[in-house]
């Protein structure tokens, strides 16, 4: 069907896919970067790097996401860019405590101790040590993380903070029929339902990864 306006529905869920999925690789991509630096240096060096870099993810963890993109937009208007900005604030704190436990665990091993020994650099041993052991977890949280960033950009998109139109995205056309659902459902349903899909599917492949790159699950 078409909307209110008279666009085909189907043609712009599939170019609003493009849109969201776009939004949420590089969101992640940056946050997930981000995050694991800070948390390979909060985890390895611990003391005041990681009480800074925690104290740092907490002010960013208090922050109410709608809250700050309603600020944000009101400052820089609604854009592709300030979306992707306001959605790796809240998101980056998420990896660098995963990756920061991680190295906790990690930096007290064997391998880790023979590396100091023989005179390895610690840039060395974060990258050639630590970092290979914490990329599994890395990669099944960004998984896990595509459905929140999806959700999340919708939710900014449908309060008018989000992807400005004419562009479409998921959220944006759940908006747009919000007034006429009773008469035009599909305007709003179908990128709802596309939505949940989504989320569904990226929490199923994330919870395959997390089976598959864990050694002890693989056994069982």
């Amino acid at each position: 069907g078409t909307d209110f306006q008279g666009r085909d529905v189907l043609s712009r869920l599939i170019h609003g896919s493009k849109v969201s999925l776009a939004v949420a690789a590089v969101s992640i991509f940056v946050a997930g970067f981000m995050g694991l630096v800070l948390g390979l240096m909060a985890g390895y060096f611990g003391k005041a790097v990681d009480a800074l870099i925690m104290r740092i993810a907490d002010m960013f963890f208090a922050l109410p996401m709608i809250l700050f993109g309603l600020l944000f937009a009101m400052t820089l208007g609604p854009s592709f860019r300030n979306v992707i900005i306001v959605i790796v604030l809240t998101i980056w704190g998420r990896f660098a405590r995963q990756v920061r436990g991680e190295v906790l665990s990690v930096r007290e091993r064997d391998f880790v101790a023979l590396a100091r020994v023989a005179g390895a650099s610690n840039r060395r041993i974060l990258i050639t040590h630590i970092l290979p052991n914490v990329a599994n977890s890395v990669i099944v949280l960004a998984t896990w993380q595509v459905g929140l960033v999806i959700l999340m950009e919708a939710s900014l998109s449908f309060l008018g903070v989000g992807i400005p139109p004419p562009t479409p995205s998921w959220g944006t056309m759940v908006a747009d029929g919000r007034l006429w659902i009773a008469s035009a459902w599909w305007v709003s349903v179908i990128p709802g339902l596309a939505i949940l899909v989504t989320i569904l599917a990226m929490n199923m492949v994330g919870d395959w990864l997390r089976d598959y790159l864990d050694p002890r699950l693989r056994q069982l």
